[in-house]
């Protein structure tokens, strides 16, 4: 009933009014991982739905780098009419693989946020070790669906090392030794392929932080260096300035306000969080919310989010629950 829903909408032409209405507002988009088709991640945007996203951003939108909307930003100028701006997290091989070849052909660019500890070779990011654990379980029940959510949402609020020895003892139950190196499916970019794309003028390179800590469990002294050696550590692997940032997970809960701060002083031009919104001409370029995409591989979902139906829908049930709740205690 739902879907039946929504392509009535579509057809009757609300998605196109709802892009119009939008129209001076920017998107962020937000990927993680990419696979070939048939492999069946559902965590993963594979390269047919991906060409079919690519193909309706064409029709619809015009994609420019995060450093082009930042600078429109400062310079004070009007964002460009139906201003669309990619991003990724983490520093998977899968988006050099999948995505970069893309990128290539519809002449698209995007910016690409990694962890410098895993681009170096040093460690493999330690959601993906959770994740790597729970496609081993014997149980179903064990680490799936609500279970997992709630497992990272507990990992999430724990210092780094108290996090690492959760893991760890996850593993020693499991009777399972996490391998020391990533498998292929979580396997890092190198600096040759990072290279390559920052190259190529159609992929920025972003930091992440060195090792993917949520910061607000971090003191400030630590987070500092979070900060600041990631971007000295990338911008020695690949020899160029780095100036975007991308918050680990990225909620409000999961930073505080000193380190906006610090970002500011290590010499960051912007940020991006994983709160869902479009970007207005009065953001604030170190919490640019984004429109997470791994979730939305069905066309029309996709193009729900994108044309900003979503965006006006959640602002009309926000302010209906506003105006319930003050009925409510009127009354």
């Amino acid at each position: 009933m739902k879907r039946l829903a929504l392509e009535f909408l579509q057809g009757c032409g609300m998605f196109g009014l709802a892009r119009v209405a939008s129209a001076r507002m920017a998107r962020i988009l937000m990927y993680h991982n990419f696979c070939a088709d048939g492999e069946g991640l559902s965590d993963h945007v594979s390269v047919s739905v991906l060409r079919r996203q690519m193909q309706y951003l064409s029709r619809h939108f015009r994609v420019i780098s995060l450093s082009q909307l930042i600078a429109q930003r400062r310079a004070g100028q009007p964002l460009d009419n139906h201003t669309v701006v990619l991003t990724i997290d983490d520093g998977r091989r899968n988006c050099y693989q999948y995505l970069y070849p893309l990128l290539r052909e519809f002449r698209m660019p995007a910016t690409f946020f990694v962890v410098s500890s895993f681009i170096r070779g040093e460690s493999w990011i330690w959601t993906d070790k959770v994740l790597w654990l729970a496609d081993r379980t014997k149980r179903p029940d064990f680490l799936a669906g609500e279970r997992i959510d709630a497992f990272f949402a507990f990992l999430n609020r724990l210092h780094p090392e108290v996090r690492d020895a959760h893991i760890e003892a996850l593993s020693m139950t499991m009777g399972v030794r996490i391998p020391d190196n990533p498998p292929p499916k979580y396997a890092p970019c190198s600096w040759s392929e990072l290279r390559e794309m920052a190259d190529s003028g159609l992929v920025e390179i972003g930091s992440h932080t060195v090792s993917h800590p949520i910061l607000a469990t971090l003191n400030d002294e630590e987070s500092w260096s979070e900060l600041t050696a990631s971007r000295e550590q990338i911008e020695e692997g690949l020899g160029g300035e780095i100036a975007a940032f991308c918050f680990p997970n990225g909620k409000p809960e999961d930073f505080r306000a000193s380190q906006v701060e610090q970002l500011k002083a290590a010499g960051y031009a912007s940020a991006v969080v994983t709160r869902y919104g479009m970007v207005t001409e009065k953001a604030n370029l170190y919490d640019l919310p984004r429109i997470g995409i791994s979730g939305r591989t069905d066309p029309l979902i996709f193009s729900k989010y994108l044309d900003g139906a979503e965006y006006y829908q959640a602002r009309l049930e926000g302010s209906l629950g506003v105006r319930a709740m003050a009925q409510s205690s009127a009354s």
